[in-house]
C-alpha cells in the first residue's frame, strides 16, 4: 500500500512538472481594486448568464495583506504578485531595507522571453511599476520612468508622457532618452501596430487613458501580436491591468466600476481566446486588493417576496482586507490551487517560467 501511495505521489509530481514545462506564455491580468463582490455584480448585471469568470478552468483565493499592514496598497501587493515576496506599503519592487527583488518580467527576460505591460493608467503607476522598477516610494515617478527605459520590457502601453517629460526636462529630451534606450515611441495603437520595431513604448495620454471603452481589449491584442513575434520559440509574459476599477471603488461608483469591469472582461476574453488557440499559454486573472468594501444586499428584508431588489453598498472609500479571487485558464491552470498568499501566487508564476 505504501509503495502504491509513493508511486502515485511520484506520478503526480512528474505530471505537474510536465504540465509546467508546457507553459510557454503567461498572460497575467490584474483588476486593480477588483473584489469578489465586483465579479458578483457583473454576474448579476448579466442576469446570471455565464461571464468570462464562469468559464475559468480553475480558481483560487489569495490573501492581500502587506508586510507591515493588514490592508495593503497597490505597491506592496503589486510587488508580491510580481516578485513572489511581500514588502511594506508604498515600497515598489524591493524589500523595506532596499534589497531589490527579481520580478517575473526580469526572470522571463533572462530566459529569452519577450515581456510587456498594458494598463489603463500611466505606465509608472504602482502595479505596472512593480514588474520592472525597484524604488523605496511608489511616488518616485522620475526614477520609475528612468527604470522603465533601462528595463528589458519589449512593449509598454498606457499613459504617462507627463512623467517622462518631467524626468527629462521636456518632450524633446524625453523622446531622445526613449530612443537612446532602444524604444520606438508611439502615441496611437494603429501607428505602433504598423511598425516592426522590436521595442515599443506606446503612451496614449499624459497620465490615465481617458477614453477606455474597448481600449484594454485592443491594447491587449496589440501587445500579444508584438510579443508573439518578438518572443518566438521562447515565448512571452504579458501583464495587463484594469487600472481604474480601483478608482471607481474609491469613488463608491457602482455604475463606473461596471464600465471598468466590462472593459477588463473584454481584455480577459482576448487573453482566453489566445490561450484556447495556443495550447502552451496560461492565463491568470486576479486582483491586487479590493477597494470600497462593496457588498450586494437585498433591498427588502421580506424574503417572501418574489423579488426584493438588490442594492450596491460601499463601506469605505479606501481599500479592504478581504481575500480576492484568482481565475485560471489554459495550460497549467491546475497548478495553482486553494487559499494562498499573494506572494505565493507571484512565486508560483516565477517557478512556472523557470521550468520552461
Amino acid at each position: 500500500m505504501r509503495r502504491l501511495i509513493s508511486l502515485i505521489a511520484i506520478f503526480t509530481l512528474i505530471t505537474n512538472i510536465s504540465v509546467a514545462q508546457e507553459v510557454r506564455n503567461i498572460i497575467y491580468l490584474i483588476g486593480d481594486g477588483m473584489g469578489l463582490a465586483s465579479v458578483s455584480m457583473m454576474q448579476l448585471e448579466n442576469r446570471y448568464e455565464p461571464t468570462i469568470f464562469d468559464r475559468a478552468d480553475n480558481i483560487a483565493l489569495q490573501k492581500t495583506y502587506s508586510l507591515d499592514n493588514r490592508v495593503t496598497d497597490s505597491a506592496a501587493s503589486g510587488t508580491a504578485l510580481a516578485t513572489g515576496q511581500k514588502t511594506n506599503n508604498t515600497v515598489l519592487g524591493q524589500l523595506p531595507d532596499g534589497t531589490p527583488l527579481e520580478t517575473l518580467m526580469e526572470a522571463a527576460s533572462k530566459l529569452g522571453k519577450a515581456t510587456g505591460v498594458v494598463v489603463t493608467t500611466y505606465v509608472q503607476h504602482a502595479t505596472p511599476g512593480a514588474f520592472y522598477a525597484h524604488v523605496a516610494s511608489r511616488h518616485d515617478y522620475a526614477t520609475i520612468s528612468e527604470q522603465l527605459l533601462y528595463s528589458d520590457l519589449d512593449i509598454a502601453i498606457g499613459g504617462g508622457t507627463h512623467f517622462f517629460d518631467e524626468r527629462y526636462g521636456g518632450r524633446e529630451q524625453a523622446l531622445a532618452a526613449i530612443s537612446n534606450r532602444g524604444f520606438a515611441f508611439y502615441q496611437t495603437l494603429d501607428a505602433a501596430s504598423a511598425s516592426s520595431a522590436p521595442r515599443k513604448l506606446i503612451l496614449l495620454a499624459d497620465k490615465e487613458i481617458e477614453q477606455r471603452t474597448g481600449y484594454l481589449a485592443s491594447a491587449t491584442s496589440a501587445a500579444l501580436n508584438h510579443l508573439e513575434r518578438e518572443g518566438g520559440d521562447s515565448g512571452f509574459v504579458l501583464m495587463v491591468e484594469g487600472s481604474i476599477i480601483d478608482g471607481a471603488g474609491h469613488g463608491n461608483d457602482a455604475e463606473g466600476q461596471q464600465a471598468e469591469m466590462r472593459d477588463f472582461m473584454e481584455a480577459i476574453e482576448v487573453a482566453v481566446a489566445y490561450a484556447e488557440s495556443h495550447g502552451d499559454t496560461l492565463v491568470v486573472v486576479t486582483s491586487d486588493h479590493e477597494t470600497g468594501g462593496l457588498s450586494l444586499v437585498s433591498s427588502n428584508s421580506d424574503f417572501n417576496l418574489s423579488e426584493q431588489g438588490v442594492e450596491y453598498r460601499w463601506t469605505t472609500d479606501g481599500h479592504s482586507g478581504i481575500m480576492v479571487p484568482v481565475y485560471l485558464y489554459g495550460a497549467g491552470a491546475e497548478l495553482i490551487n486553494g487559499v494562498i498568499e499573494n506572494s505565493e501566487l507571484g512565486a508560483k508564476l516565477k517557478a512556472i517560467v523557470a521550468e520552461r
